[in-house]
């Protein structure tokens, strides 16, 4: 039987596409993995990677052999963390990666709480408005909307993604009355820009009896942050169109209004991302588990709506 360690060097070598990243993964030197991923091919008698001073990838039968083993293997990997867990609490590393806005506002706040619950966890957050790679970078859970979903991640929704145009009381005061979408065209728009893209999406409005109407608004300034376009807006510079959680906390304080409030754009849902498999590891199920709770309990699906 092949050792543990040989395969696990074997899996998080193919996941990481190096030797050196799985290495500080795994807490080894790269000399240690490559040599138990050296040993493993010499036991089956297969060559599992293909190696050049600047790439490393998988054969044919190294490819057979991760698709063969890799499920089975994190099975395993995780029955072992929650066995290992301080008497039988969740406990290791937990690397989740957020927004950097949204966690400053909604999930770091609950740190407390859960550090309470689960003294044994050790946070290690990372704050990004890009998506990651979540099986490929090790991550055990990610919160964020819009994301592409790869093969073997799933995805549990916490609240509706939409985005609302806002304004302040200062500069609806002094423009022409906003009562029709079309009535934007006349408005100063504060637009957000990718940072995946790069580019300037154009959303739809929708309306509650599930009307359609153009977002047609004059672009005055473009922004690649909801909340910088939020703190625009505040100073009286024009209309925005930005994300319904960042919007709250200045619509709450009266700094900003609504703009044709019975309009917003759909753009899908803000959910909790991670890997799918049969037996989770306690600190990503406890993690799973405690956001869902809180997320219900301070009913941010309710105030995250724009409906």
């Amino acid at each position: 039987m092949e050792s543990f360690s040989s395969i696990e060097c074997f899996v998080r070598s193919a996941e990481a596409g190096s030797f050196a990243e799985a290495a500080r993964r795994l807490s080894l030197t790269p000399a240690a993995v490559g040599k138990n991923v050296a040993r493993l091919e010499a036991r089956m008698g297969v060559r599992l990677f293909q190696r050049s001073t600047r790439s490393l990838m998988l054969t044919e039968a190294g490819q057979r052999f991760l698709n063969e083993v890799g499920s089975s293997f994190q099975i395993i990997q995780n029955a072992v963390a929650n066995l290992a867990g301080a008497e039988g609490q969740p406990a290791g590393t937990l690397k989740v990666s957020m927004g950097t806005v949204f966690g400053r506002l909604y999930v770091v706040p609950l740190l407390g709480e859960f550090l309470r619950r689960y003294p044994a966890i050790t946070p290690d957050w990372h704050f990004d408005n890009r998506q990651v790679d979540l099986i490929g970078q090790g991550f055990d859970a990610a919160i964020g909307g819009g994301f592409e979903l790869p093969q073997g991640v799933v995805a549990r929704k916490l609240a509706p993604a939409h985005r609302v145009l806002v304004a302040s009381a200062g500069y609806l005061g002094g423009c022409a009355p906003i009562r029709h979408p079309e009535d934007l065209l006349g408005a100063d728009g504060i637009l957000i820009r990718s940072p995946q893209t790069g580019r300037v999406r154009s959303w739809p409005l929708s309306n509650r009896a599930q009307e359609h109407s153009p977002l047609s608004l004059k672009a005055r300034m473009t922004m690649s942050d909801s909340e910088a376009a939020c703190a625009a807006a505040e100073q009286g510079l024009g209309v925005a169109l930005v994300s319904m959680p960042f919007a709250v906390p200045y619509l709450h304080s009266g700094a900003l209004h609504r703009v044709l409030p019975g309009w917003y754009v759909d753009d899908g849902n803000i959910s909790l991302y991670y890997a799918e498999h049969k037996l989770l590891p306690g600190k990503t199920r406890a993690f799973i588990d405690f956001v869902i709770e809180q997320f219900a309990e301070q009913k941010l699906a309710e105030r995250f709506s724009a409906i």
